[in-house]
């Protein structure tokens, strides 16, 4: 007995597929910043150092004296040269006085006259003018007081937001061939 045949032939689908790749961008733009920095205040304060010489005794021990040193020294010589010769004067008064009438007549004035006449012994010294330490010298240091105040840096940041691009992919399908079957009967 003869059994018809059944030929089954199979075409598979044949597809193309297109994939194309999603793009994704992503740009971080710069902060912007802007620092300022101000200026710290100084401040300075000085006091002026004082000095102070005093070289009144050395020109006094030179024999300079200013005009009313020198008036007031001239005054107290003249007082004193005129005490000295009242005195004097009364004490050879009293000598001619107290000598008088014992018999020595002319030669009690004699005498008086030979004390005042014949050189005068001046005494020799060595002296260093102007006297050590007669230039008196007194300083006070001047102060420098510094005061600095620093400033704060001024920073301002403004954060730019990140720059997304993004496209999409796409995946495309074409039937190159469709699928089929086909039955045949043999027989």
């Amino acid at each position: 007995m003869n059994f018809p045949k059944l030929h089954i032939t199979k075409t598979e689908i044949k597809l193309n597929m297109h994939i194309q790749d999603p793009v994704q961008i992503i740009r971080q733009p710069k902060a912007n910043q802007t620092i300022k920095q101000p200026n710290g205040k100084l401040n300075i304060e000085t006091t002026k150092g004082k000095l102070e010489i005093d070289q009144s005794q050395a020109w006094q021990d030179l024999g300079l004296l200013t005009p009313k040193e020198s008036v007031q020294k001239y005054v107290a010589d003249g007082r004193q040269a005129v005490l000295k010769g009242i005195a004097k004067a009364v004490q050879e008064g009293r000598q001619i006085l107290e000598n008088s009438g014992k018999g020595q007549g002319r030669a009690i004035i004699a005498n008086v006259a030979k004390q005042n006449h014949g050189p005068h012994r001046v005494p020799m010294n060595i002296k260093f003018i102007p006297s050590v330490g007669s230039v008196k010298i007194d300083y006070t240091p001047g102060k420098v007081e510094t005061n600095y105040t620093p400033q704060k840096p001024e920073i301002d940041v403004q954060i730019n937001r990140p720059i997304y691009d993004y496209k999409q992919g796409k995946v495309t399908h074409e039937v190159v061939q469709r699928p089929s079957i086909d039955i045949d009967f043999i027989g």
